[in-house]
């Protein structure tokens, strides 16, 4: 019975390495970091990740501002058409 009352309650993730375990450090398994630190891999370019994201919110923002003057600007012509009659 507690046991089916513990699964009911919102619990963290501890498999799979999805919660943070502050006791071992911030990785769990020294394996991946020697792996990591041996790979050649070339480092990321920030300012094109950033530029990116600026382009998604600019995107964003044109699309909100387009949707609020198209419903204004039908908003206004159901009302100039209402006013006809």
């Amino acid at each position: 019975m507690l046991r089916a009352l513990k699964n009911l309650l919102p619990h963290r993730a501890l498999r799979f390495g999805l919660r943070d375990d502050h006791a071992h450090g911030r990785l769990r398994d020294p394996r991946f970091v020697s792996f990591v630190a041996q790979g050649n891999r070339k480092t990321l370019n920030t300012d094109l990740r950033d530029a990116v994201l600026r382009g998604r919110v600019l995107v964003r923002r044109v699309l909100v501002a387009a949707a609020i003057l198209g419903v204004a600007w039908i908003a206004i012509e159901s009302a100039q058409a209402l006013s006809v009659f």
